[in-house]
């Protein structure tokens, strides 16, 4: 397993960071988690149609760090993969409302730090199943057997 985890430390990598957003690291994790292990374009995809109000700004950042890849690093978009991609929290803005009978309520604004990591690797590697064209082969789906077309 080391072995493994040595070539995955040998591609080449891509970063860029979002600090202080002004979103909960929870709402956050939930569109993070729906991107990672995703090729570049396809994590776009998922973004841009995801109805969450954190993916516009998970999307600009993923956006960021290809530009980084490609302009930095010279690597080919097409052969991106989202690696790497964690929500940390960040600092906790205290804000006051004021209540009845002279009392005070704290309402909480909570911050962010989102980190992504996009690892290049050979565009056969990309594809589900080793095709290299990205097509999956359909020999073994039940729902298209014995239909005539």
């Amino acid at each position: 397993m080391n072995a493994k985890a040595e070539q995955a430390a040998e591609l080449p990598r891509a970063r860029a960071q979002v600090r202080y957003a002004n979103l909960t690291p929870m709402k956050a994790r939930r569109v993070v988690n729906l991107i990672r292990g995703l090729d570049a374009a396809a994590a776009a995809a998922v973004l841009r149609f995801s109805p969450q109000a954190a993916s516009e700004p998970v999307a600009k950042l993923l956006a960021s760090a290809v530009a980084n890849a490609e302009n930095n690093q010279g690597l080919d978009p097409s052969t991106l993969i989202v690696d790497t991609i964690y929500v940390d929290e960040g600092p906790t803005l205290k804000r006051f409302r004021p209540r009845a009978q002279g009392r005070a309520f704290r309402i909480r604004k909570r911050t962010c730090h989102i980190t992504i990591e996009l690892v290049s690797v050979d565009s056969d590697v990309t594809a589900a199943d080793g095709r290299k064209d990205g097509r999956r082969s359909t020999s073994g789906n039940s729902s298209t057997k014995g239909r005539t077309r």
